[in-house]
């Protein structure tokens, strides 16, 4: 038996080590089954709930080619987290007659595909509402659900069963000054913006040990988040703002507010750092801004995110990891050198001109010789495999209108021999309409499958040539745009010798890291070029487009 190895790992808590752990347990489950190790498959800080991981995706790839007959993983959750994704897995491996192994579950079957994807939901699911209960528990005693909120310090004491307290926190005096400096400048007319470097040219650590920004101080209204937002600071706990759902398609969390009627309010007059009469004048100076710049406030959180442009929202500084937002009417520039000013990274890019480097680095990349020659073959399977599926289909059809017409003749023939009831006529008629329906489904003929159209490659090539074009269509460009930036997690503008280099970080990068033609080039990237970057445990990591 040629056996191979898959091994994952994602959260931050993880590191190299789990791998190797887990393929030392599985090459010794190898060693004792007496099968062949021929590779290693690994993902390094991947997400288990994406599919779109380039060991991963090796791992199918080679699996599709017969180059080993069982896999072996630490657990089921290593390959996928996703229920949908494992079946798929399970569903290919077994066509191709590989088989899966795990250590915690032995080989995998369909009992184990749906029985322990259905029992993981669950539990995850009991845990989250009895860590909710918890939590509330925790605020309802006026102490901390999580996290610690700038201006305040945690305090361990011993209780009376002699565990440690968890949640108690009291006022630091040296940041309760610096918030209420921030609420006293924003009230006299000062900006967000004007105050975050202020504070960070005074060298005032901000946040987690974090420079200040404007972003951290003025926050979301909607949502309670930044300093000016906070009413913990007035001696109102303010818990069970918002809860997180999955996107079924990017499979990132999202927040989404709750209600009003389920948010949790608890008074903690000991914790108050600003007076009643502050915290009012900065909320009549933040009503009066909305005001002023025509805010509707009945417009919905998540429709007033919406992306404006392509890229919104995607560019990060290569130089300090900040956002590159739009610094002028066409300009994108790091954003910490102007709110912070904690960048030495000046350099900017003009919006159109970012866009269609990116775009034209892609359609190039696609416009691969081999990507051109697997997309013939992947259309030409696909039609093939609708062919086969319609022509089975047909075939059921002629062996049921071969069975309703037996049938019918039953019924004509016992009206002839004088047995008749009356159910007889309607059934008679209910199998002429099942009938005419089979007879409908039976009539075009399945050919055999035509060999691919001369021209199927030109089509694709022209395609991906007016990739642009496309985007800017009207009626298109929401439902592609929303398309490619599901694939694209990050653009790095990274400066380089004066210019800037754009970088790709994404899952676009892991389907376009199985074309094995794309090999790195030495060099950095210069303006005008763009590299991508398939992420952490992409073999290698960065290639030219």
């Amino acid at each position: 038996m040629r056996a191979v190895v898959y091994a994952r790992y994602s959260s931050d808590l993880q590191h190299d080590a789990s791998i190797e752990d887990q393929v030392r347990v599985c090459r010794r489950r190898i060693e004792t089954e007496g099968w062949s190790l021929e590779r290693v498959y690994s993902d390094h800080g991947a997400s288990g709930a994406s599919h779109l991981r380039a060991g991963y995706q090796a791992l199918l790839a080679d699996a599709r080619k017969h180059q080993f007959d069982v896999v072996v993983a630490e657990s089921l959750d290593r390959l996928s987290r996703d229920q949908e994704h494992v079946a798929a897995l399970y569903k290919q491996l077994s066509f191709h007659g590989v088989a899966l192994v795990t250590i915690g579950e032995g080989e995998i079957s369909e009992l184990h595909v749906g029985l322990k994807g259905a029992m993981a939901a669950l539990f995850l699911r009991d845990l989250a509402q009895k860590t909710r209960r918890g939590l509330e528990g925790r605020v309802r005693q006026g102490r901390s659900a999580g996290g610690l909120a700038y201006g305040y310090r945690i305090v361990r004491t011993i209780g009376p069963d002699g565990a440690p307290t968890t949640g108690e926190r009291e006022v630091d005096e040296n940041e309760a000054e610096i918030v209420r400096g921030v609420f006293a400048a924003f009230a006299a007319g000062v900006s967000p913006r004007a105050i975050a470097k202020d504070l960070n040219q005074r060298g005032v650590a901000g946040p987690r040990g974090n420079p200040w920004g404007a972003s951290t101080i003025y926050g979301n209204w909607r949502r309670g988040t930044g300093i000016l937002n906070n009413k913990l600071y007035v001696g109102t706990l303010v818990w069970n703002r918002q809860h997180f759902v999955k996107d079924p398609d990017g499979a990132r969390r999202l927040a989404r507010p709750n209600p009003q009627d389920e948010l949790v309010v608890v008074n903690v007059p000991s914790l108050r750092i600003v007076s009643d009469e502050l915290w009012a004048r900065v909320k009549a100076r933040q009503s009066a801004t909305r005001v002023s710049v025509g805010l509707d406030e009945t417009v919905r959180p998540e429709r007033a995110r919406r992306p404006r442009y392509l890229f919104s929202g995607l560019l990060t500084c290569g130089a300090c990891g900040g956002s590159y937002t739009l610094v002028g009417a066409r300009h994108y520039g790091c954003a910490n050198v102007r709110n912070r000013g904690t960048c030495g990274n000046r350099l900017t890019i003009r919006r159109d001109v970012l866009e269609e480097t990116v775009l034209r680095g892609l359609k190039d990349n696609l416009l691969h010789p081999d990507l051109i020659a697997e997309f013939v073959t992947t259309y030409q399977q696909e039609y093939n495999r609708l062919r086969r599926q319609q022509a089975n289909e047909q075939a059921s059809a002629r062996a049921e209108l071969a069975k309703v017409d037996r049938q019918i003749r039953n019924i004509i023939e016992a009206v002839k021999a004088g047995l008749f009831v009356p159910t007889m006529k309607d059934e008679a008629a209910a199998l002429e309409s099942r009938k005419a329906q089979l007879t409908e489904l039976t009539r075009d003929q399945v050919e055999e499958p035509p060999a691919p159209h001369p021209g199927l490659a030109e089509v694709y090539r022209r395609k991906v040539a007016n990739l642009t074009q496309w985007l800017n269509k009207d009626e298109l460009r929401a439902e592609a745009a929303e398309a490619l930036r599901a694939m694209i997690k990050t653009i790095r503008l990274i400066p380089q010798d004066g210019e800037l280099t754009i970088e790709l970080v994404g899952e676009l990068a892991g389907i376009l890291v199985l074309n094995k033609a794309n090999r790195p080039r030495p060099g950095g990237a210069r303006a005008g070029q763009i590299t991508l970057v398939a992420g952490a445990g992409f073999e290698p990591a960065a290639f030219r487009l």
